[in-house]
C-alpha cells in the first residue's frame, strides 16, 4: 500500500480548526459470503471540526458534476454513516425502496497487541475487537494522533490504516489523504439524496419493510399488470401474459436477495426466511 508522502506532513503543521482531514480507503467486500469475488469501491472518511462522515467517494465525483447542472446519483450499497466528533452514536443511511436513516450506538473494546509491521515510512501496531458479530483486526499508526478509522471503527490511539474481519469478507486499506480548507458540503448526497431527505426510522421498522418486500417482491408489478393492455406487459424483456409468471419471478428475486445479502454488521441484520 502506497500512501502519498504528504500524509504525515499535514499533522506536523499547524492546521486551522476549520480544516477537514479526508482519508480515502479502498474498500473490498464480498456481496456473497460464499464467493471468492470482491467488489471494490473507494470510501471517504471526512474528519471535520465537529463531526465525522464516512461515505462512498464516488459521491464526491458525482457531486461535482451535479453542481454544474448534472443529475448523476448512484447508491452503491456501501456503508454510509455520520456521527458527532469523539462520539460512538452513529446515524446510518440506507437506500432501499426509499431513503432511510436510523441511529445506533457502536462503542467497541479494543485489545492492543505487541505485534507491529511497517507500511512505507509508517510503523503500524495491531489491535483486535469483536464488533457486529464478527472478529476484526486493525493496524493503526500511533504517529498520527487521530482516533478514527473507516466506518464505525474508532477509539484506538492512532489512525487506522488497515482493517479486516477474520473471514476477509470486508477489507479496508488507507490509500491516500487530502487536506480540505473547509468542510465539504454533503447536503445533496448524504443529508439528502437526489433532493430527498431520509426518513428516520427505528431499525425494527426497517426490518419489517425489508421482510415485506422479500415476501412479495413482485407486488408492485403484479398490481400494475391489470392496468395495461393484454400482451404488452414486459419485465426485463420477458412478456408477461399471466399473473402466474410473477410467482417464479418472485422466487428468482428472493434467491438473489438471499445470495447478495452479506451485511457488515450482523447484529443489525434482518433475518430472511429460506426460500423453499
Amino acid at each position: 500500500m502506497k500512501l502519498y508522502t504528504f500524509l504525515l506532513l499535514i499533522f506536523l503543521t499547524n492546521l486551522s480548526k476549520a480544516q477537514t482531514h479526508r482519508f480515502i480507503y479502498e474498500y473490498k467486500f464480498k456481496p456473497d459470503s460464499s464467493s471468492t469475488n470482491y467488489r471494490n469501491v473507494n470510501m471517504a472518511l471526512d474528519i471535520n471540526p465537529t463531526d465525522v462522515k464516512f461515505y462512498d467517494y464516488e459521491s464526491v465525483l458525482n457531486d461535482s458534476i451535479n453542481k454544474k447542472g448534472g443529475r448523476n446519483y448512484n447508491w452503491t450499497g456501501s456503508p454510509v454513516i455520520t456521527r458527532k466528533k469523539n462520539s460512538y452514536q452513529n446515524t446510518n443511511y440506507e437506500m432501499m425502496m426509499d431513503y432511510f436513516s436510523y441511529q445506533t450506538s457502536d462503542k467497541m473494546d479494543w485489545k492492543l497487541k505487541n505485534e507491529t509491521k511497517t507500511s512505507g515510512q509508517y510503523t503500524l501496531q495491531k489491535a483486535t475487537t469483536d464488533f457486529g458479530g464478527r472478529e476484526w483486526t486493525a493496524w493503526f499508526c500511533k504517529d498520527i494522533n487521530i482516533s478514527e478509522g473507516p466506518y464505525k471503527f474508532r477509539g484506538l490511539p492512532g489512525l487506522i490504516f488497515e482493517l479486516n474481519d477474520n473471514n476477509d469478507n470486508f477489507i479496508f486499506k488507507l490509500v491516500r489523504s487530502q487536506k480540505l480548507e473547509k468542510t465539504y458540503d454533503t447536503s445533496d448526497f448524504l443529508e439528502s439524496f437526489g433532493g430527498k431527505k431520509p426518513l428516520n426510522l427505528k431499525i425494527t421498522d426497517m426490518h419489517k419493510m425489508m421482510l415485506q418486500f422479500y415476501n412479495d417482491p413482485m407486488k408492485e408489478l403484479r398490481e400494475k399488470f391489470d392496468d395495461v393492455p393484454p400482451g404488452t406487459f414486459q419485465v426485463g424483456g420477458t412478456k408477461i401474459t399471466s399473473k402466474d409468471q410473477f410467482k417464479e419471478m418472485a422466487k428468482v428475486m428472493q434467491n438473489h436477495i438471499l445470495k447478495s445479502y452479506n451485511p457488515l454488521d450482523l447484529t443489525t441484520a434482518v433475518i430472511y426466511p429460506k426460500n423453499n
